[in-house]
């Protein structure tokens, strides 16, 4: 029942579902949830590969920086995304046209 089979299926829809949130969405929000997920798809693959494979620790400390970019990627886009909030009172990602406030 656990193959590497099933780790890379629930990936690939994570994958899936992640990229369609990033391209269908106009909230902000919408759209850091959506890399959100694509990030962790990547991560579950990198410890599904490492414990299925070698099963050294490789991807799980890979997984563990893919958190950690992740975390700091949330930390960021969100102080972008309230700013853009604060100029444009809108949290649609199609009102953000210029770069300077």
């Amino acid at each position: 029942m656990n193959s590497l089979l099933v780790y890379l299926t629930i990936s690939i829809v994570l994958f899936v579902l992640g990229l369609l949130a990033m391209m269908t969405r106009k909230n902000a929000v919408s759209v850091l949830m959506g890399i959100e997920l694509i990030l962790n798809s990547a991560g579950l693959n990198f410890v599904a590969f490492s414990r299925f494979s070698t099963g050294n620790l490789n991807g799980q400390t890979a997984a563990v920086f893919v958190i950690i970019v992740a975390a700091a990627e949330a930390a960021v886009a969100l102080a972008i995304f309230l700013n853009l909030y604060r100029l444009k009172a809108t949290a649609e990602v199609d009102q953000a046209d210029e770069l300077r406030g």
